[in-house]
């Protein structure tokens, strides 16, 4: 049940229970001290009324009628509300003074409880003092009467409980109120992480109550502002996304369009006209080695043609041959179609399994670093680096994850101040990005250099998000 009672009510019950607990404490202590009380209070009568008759019997006997004498003395020291006086021989019974308490009603104006009386003085204290009257030993009987002190006692009990009660009252009610301002905040973190989850990241609490909770409030400001950018980032990159996926489907109609048109027109108007030759009632031999010759040529075109577009669509032997000799059929095109250009490649025999998805963006990123160096650098010379990252390298993937560094650098005249990068670099930031990694492109006037750390495998955000 203790599980199932809010904060709020924990700290009040525990603010209870504790002023409870003292008050409970006080007031045993009070009890527990009334008996030496009490008896501390009957030994100090009995003593000074034992005292005094010591001191008045001595003087009895000079007296004319001791016995008369004696009997004023007792009638007068019975007039005390503490303590009786009898004579051992008397056998009519003294009236206590609990008895003259009694008002006219015949009730006991004390309030006083039996248990209490019990507890604290159970029995009556006397105490016999010897007297002598002209040589006639006799005694008197001193009987203590704490009933004042008790009451006195009880009255402070009494007062302690209500004064006591009042001011736990009181108390627990402004520390209720103290800790419902206190709490508050907590309420208004509640209702703002409800509205976080339901998406609505630019709920923010205002700071408020201990600073405990006032650093709870703004860390929470901080994480919905960041879950909020975090949001925009996504819908931007999912923007973006769509955004190149339509201008890559224009750019390959376009080719489709450009190159795949004029040579099928070819292909057509060529078979056409073998189809007249053959139609022709001479077989004209030097026209059907031209025209097959002309197709030959147009089909070659169209294969490599073909070749580029599946290409760009997806490597060719990556996934049958490996990361290093896909790289390795790229550069060998390159080579051929650019001469004059050095490539250097070093590609790490320990990157270990780096996964389709990873190989597939390092691909890509070196695809695309060559074809903005071929097209607009004018380099000489390109270097190409792959390999693992080391954990103290800035931005690399945690102990427990793989990474690769994929590093293309040139030597040509770098970009101009005003550059803004395409959509090719653009594609393959986002989706570096998407992989968990970082990807940079540095430019100077001796060069560019395109520098990227892709993890391996798909991010376990990335791979919820997937499912």
């Amino acid at each position: 049940m203790w599980q199932k009672l809010s904060l709020r009510a924990r700290l009040n019950a525990l603010l209870a229970l504790i002023l409870l607990l003292g008050l409970a404490i006080n007031v045993t202590r009070l009890v527990l001290e009334a008996g030496p009380r009490v008896q501390a209070e009957d030994q100090s009568v009995i003593r000074l009324a034992r005292e005094f008759i010591e001191t008045l019997v001595v003087s009895l006997n000079d007296t004319p009628d001791p016995d008369a004498r004696l009997t004023k003395v007792i009638q007068d020291l019975n007039r005390l509300r503490h303590v009786s006086i009898t004579r051992q021989q008397d056998t009519a019974e003294v009236t206590p003074p609990a008895a003259a308490a009694l008002d006219d009603d015949g009730d006991d104006p004390s309030s006083v409880p039996a248990w209490f009386v019990a507890l604290v003085h159970p029995e009556k204290t006397a105490v016999n003092v010897p007297i002598t009257i002209h040589g006639r030993p006799g005694s008197l009987v001193i009987t203590s009467h704490p009933d004042d002190e008790m009451n006195e006692i009880w009255d402070g009990i009494v007062t302690q409980l209500l004064v006591g009660s009042a001011i736990a009252i009181t108390l627990f009610l402004v520390t209720m109120v103290v800790v419902s301002r206190a709490l508050a905040p907590i309420q208004s973190l509640s209702g703002a992480m409800t509205k976080i989850e339901a998406g609505f990241y630019g709920t923010r609490v205002r700071p408020g109550g201990s600073p405990e909770l006032a650093a709870i409030c703004s860390k929470l400001n901080h994480l919905a502002a960041t879950l909020g950018e975090a949001v925009e980032e996504k819908r931007q990159l999912a923007e973006r996304a769509v955004s190149l996926q339509d201008a890559e489907r224009k750019e390959i109609a376009r080719e489709l369009h450009d190159e795949f048109g004029p040579y099928l027109f070819a292909l057509r108007a060529h078979g056409s006209s073998l189809m007249r030759i053959a139609d022709a009632r001479e077989l004209n031999r030097e026209a059907l080695r031209k025209h097959g010759s002309v197709l030959l040529e147009q089909i070659n075109a169209l294969q490599q043609f073909n070749r580029r577009v599946l290409e760009r669509l997806r490597p060719v032997g990556l996934a049958e041959l490996g990361l290093s000799e896909a790289i390795g059929a790229l550069l060998r095109l390159w080579s051929t179609s650019h001469p004059e250009v050095v490539i250097e490649t070093a590609i790490s025999e320990s990157l270990g399994e780096t996964g389709e998805t990873a190989e597939l963006t390092i691909y890509r990123i070196i695809q695309e670093a060559l074809t903005n160096v071929f097209r607009h650098a004018g380099a000489t010379r390109v270097e190409i680096v792959v390999e693992p990252a080391r954990s103290g390298r800035p931005g690399a993937a945690p102990a427990d994850s793989q990474a690769s560094v994929v590093s293309v650098r040139d030597n040509g005249a770098g970009l101009p101040a005003d550059h803004k990068q395409g959509f090719g670099l653009i594609g393959m930031r986002e989706r570096v990005l998407a992989l968990g990694g970082t990807m940079t492109v540095l430019s100077t006037n001796q060069g560019v250099t395109v520098e990227a750390l892709v993890p391996s495998g798909i991010p376990p955000f990335h791979a919820a998000q997937s499912l």
